[in-house]
Formats: C-alpha cells, sequence, structure tokens
C-alpha cells in the first residue's frame, strides 16, 4: 500500500456489479473507501467508509465526488472508475442519441473522473494509482459492438496516454477489459440457462466470471504488488481475446 495508514480509495458506480464487489473486497483488505453512485440510496448496503452522491459523468460531478472525498475521509489516492453501460446493436440500427449516451457514460464519464482524480493528487504533489474498466470488445472485433466498442477503445488511449503523461509524478493508470460478466447489467442476457451455457462456450476457459473475479483484477493493479505496472489493459475475458482453444 502507497500510504502509511490505509489508503484512501474513491470507487465510482459502486452500485453496480464490478463496483459492488470492488467496494467490498477492498474494505475487507482495510482500505477506506468512498463509494460514489449518482444517488445515496442504493449505496446503503455498500461496504465503504463512506457514501456520496455525486453524477461522475460530468466534469462538476466528478470534482465534487472528489471534495467530497477529502473532505469526509481525505484526499483519494487510488481511484477506481467503474460507471459504464452497454449497448448491443449494429451501427445501422443505432441512432445517434444512443451513441451519443454510450460515449457520455462510458468515455466521457472516464475523462472527467480521471481528470479531476489527477488534479487532486497534482495539487497534493502526491502518487497514487488509478484503474478504468475497458472491455474486450475493444481488444477484438466482435459483432453488434460498434458504439460501446468505440468508447472503451477511448477508454484505452486514455489509459495509455495519461500514464505516459503522469509517470514521472508517480501515478499509475491502467485498466482492466472484462468479457461477459455476471451482473445486473447482463442479467439480460444471461436469464435462461440455455443462454448462459451459449455465452460460456464462447471463452476458453468456460463459463461466464463474476464481478468478483474482475474485482479481483482490479483490486491487484491498485496494490503496491503492481507497482512497476502502468499504462496497460489487463483482460480479465477468459483467454477470449488472446487464445484460441483447441476444437476437438
Amino acid at each position: 500500500m502507497t500510504d502509511t495508514v490505509s489508503p484512501i480509495v474513491l470507487v465510482t458506480g459502486a452500485r453496480g456489479g464490478i463496483g459492488r464487489a470492488l467496494c467490498a473486497r477492498l474494505h475487507a483488505q482495510g482500505w477506506r473507501v468512498a463509494a460514489v453512485g449518482r444517488d445515496a440510496a442504493p449505496l446503503a448496503d455498500v461496504p465503504a467508509a463512506v457514501r456520496i452522491a455525486a453524477d461522475t459523468t460530468t466534469p462538476e460531478g466528478a470534482a465534487e465526488a472528489v471534495a467530497q472525498c477529502s473532505a469526509q475521509l481525505g484526499a483519494p489516492s487510488h481511484l477506481a472508475h467503474c460507471v459504464g453501460n452497454t449497448l448491443i446493436a449494429p451501427l445501422h440500427r443505432t441512432a445517434a442519441a444512443q451513441w451519443r449516451e454510450v460515449l457520455r457514460v462510458n468515455l466521457e464519464s472516464a475523462l472527467a473522473m480521471l481528470g479531476a482524480w489527477i488534479e487532486s493528487r497534482r495539487e497534493a504533489q502526491a502518487s497514487g494509482a488509478a484503474v478504468l474498466v475497458s472491455s474486450v470488445v475493444a481488444q477484438i472485433g466482435v459483432a453488434n459492438h460498434e458504439a460501446i466498442a468505440a468508447a472503451k477503445a477511448g477508454i484505452d488511449g486514455l489509459v495509455r496516454s495519461a500514464a505516459a503523461t503522469y509517470a514521472a509524478q508517480g501515478l499509475r493508470i491502467n485498466a482492466v477489459a472484462p468479457g461477459m460478466t455476471d451482473t445486473p447489467l447482463t442479467a439480460g442476457l444471461l436469464k435462461l440457462p440455455a443462454m448462459r451455457e451459449g455465452a460460456g462456450r464462447q471463452y476458453p476457459l468456460g463459463g461466464v466470471q463474476t464481478a468478483e473475479q474482475v474485482a479481483q483484477a482490479m483490486a491487484w493493479l491498485l496494490s503496491d504488488a503492481a507497482g512497476r505496472i502502468t499504462g496497460h489493459v489487463l483482460p480479465v475475458d477468459g483467454g477470449f481475446s488472446h487464445v484460441r482453444p483447441l476444437v476437438k
């Protein structure tokens, strides 16, 4: 851990499957967790030291989240930005309002939140680590994912450039790129046993991963165990993007 006392981590999208699982893991490890969501009520049962209501898809909301964390708990040395949505549709069936919303919630929120956290670290002249959430569909072409693939690919580029810009300050910036993960966001895609089985067959390691498995990778990237790692997008996808299994 970077700080002599338990580090402070700001987790956005804390009401979602991955964000909630990450809050639980880090809280259990003794981190001081500030859980952030648009509304405070759904955060009531999220394991955290403080719970903050802020819309981190806007620069103003992102700055407010950092300010509230600093006031209630202390300046966040770490950031996990888990805000996002998805859209499965071919581009010719995607309205402009739909792809703009995907870009806003995924890419624009990442720019806003990472920027607010970096500014806080610059003011403190302190090091730290951040992890964002990309997607397997930014790593390999998957049909009918044009809008979300574009948004998540933007996150990949953001991570690499920001990692280069702020490395001299001691800021580490990485991302995970999950494959299909069992969360409330994907519940409709996995609601029937046949749908879950079909999804699981796409992955060399088989099955659909849990939010806890993604959270474990994110917690590692935030930890001192990954202290020499920055600018990376780590696939957490059961081998989907890099492995072709032996077909029998």
